[in-house]
């Protein structure tokens, strides 16, 4: 199964939901953009930018059920976004701080940031819901580069021996870093990776919002009957794969194909409003509410005070032995040297 956007008949789309997606991807793209802005102020260590991936990450986001699992990296806010993650608690993350300091009740994980350690966590969600005989389904987001981990094949093979209600999401943009899909795969593709561990692959056209939800829709119907999926996002990362990369000394744009490199935002607006579905001003208001929103996102951020001990309150439901030394640890350590939260 391969989709990339055609001449589509607007009476066949959903108006409201084609509403929501665009209002969505234009909320994303104005988190990355401030966000990208506040770290070259020194505001944040480091971020890495999705800018020109926000239609694959939002529809398959609002493709998930309300009690269906993300299992994120650190280049998903997107996603996190559209689940009704606070922005506020993905600015404080970028800032050092516990990841869930809303105590907001989104099934999701923790960000990972080494590269493929979320996926055999989704398979083992996945195997947790078969056994407790839940309808819960798993999406794991990931990029190109994780496919080349170990981690991507231990978790896609439990997936398919076990049957695992898991869609493994991987968000192709060409790039693993600045090492290119060639030099990582001798394979055609990275969807027919699912071949080998039993289950369907299918690609998309990641900047066709409609394309993607509707594939998502359909491989989430699949996994929850006990199939997993593995689905590629075809799309392409517009900035640096972080802000301490430059990607002008290595990315080559003239080598992919329009569809992949023009801007998701600009393209599915212009369809829906010469459609009719939305009017031109659309995205200006859209933008307008989502930098109120970043506003007092940053604000709420800046005067977050957790408790050191936040961080272990997280890692397990009862906190183990070894934890709990360490937590003393850092008691003993704030208590010779100061709390640097109060600094």
């Amino acid at each position: 199964m391969y989709r990339v956007i055609g001449e589509r008949d607007p009476d066949e789309v959903d108006p409201e939901r084609s509403r929501i997606l665009l209002e969505e991807m234009v909320r994303a793209r104005v988190f990355d953009e401030r966000a990208f802005a506040l770290q070259r102020q020194g505001w944040m260590s480091g971020y890495p930018p999705y800018r020109g991936q926000e239609a694959s990450q939002v529809a398959a986001a609002l493709a998930m059920g309300d009690e269906d699992w993300l299992a994120p990296t650190y280049r998903s806010n997107a996603m996190q976004l559209a689940r009704g993650v606070p922005m506020a608690d993905i600015l404080r993350f970028r800032r050092g701080y516990p990841e869930f300091g809303s105590d907001h009740d989104v099934p999701i994980l923790p960000q990972a940031v080494p590269i493929a350690s979320q996926i055999p966590h989704a398979a083992g969600l996945g195997m947790a819901a078969n056994y407790h005989e839940t309808d819960e389904a798993v999406v794991c987001y990931f990029g190109d580069g994780a496919t080349s981990e170990g981690d991507f094949h231990e978790g896609l093979n439990f997936a398919g021996v076990f049957e695992t209600p898991v869609v493994f999401f991987c968000e192709n943009n060409g790039w693993a870093i600045s090492t290119p899909e060639t030099k990582q795969t001798a394979s055609d593709t990275i969807a027919q990776k699912a071949d080998a561990y039993g289950f369907e692959g299918v690609r998309v056209d990641g900047n066709d919002p409609l394309a993607v939800y509707e594939v998502v829709d359909e491989a989430l119907v699949m996994a929850r009957e006990g199939t997993p999926v593995l689905v590629e996002s075809l799309t392409y990362r517009q900035g640096p794969h972080t802000t301490s990369d430059d990607p002008e000394r290595y990315a080559d744009r003239e080598s992919f194909p329009e569809w992949r490199t023009q801007d998701p935002i600009d393209r599915f607006e212009a369809w829906l409003v010469e459609a009719g579905i939305v009017g031109e001003e659309f995205v200006a208001e859209a933008r307008t509410e989502a930098e109120t929103a970043f506003d007092a996102a940053r604000e709420e951020a800046e005067t977050a005070s957790p408790d050191p001990d936040d961080v272990f309150d997280h890692a397990y439901e009862e906190t183990s032995p070894r934890l709990e030394r360490q937590r003393e640890d850092l008691r003993a350590f704030i208590g010779r040297h100061g709390d640097p939260y109060e600094e």
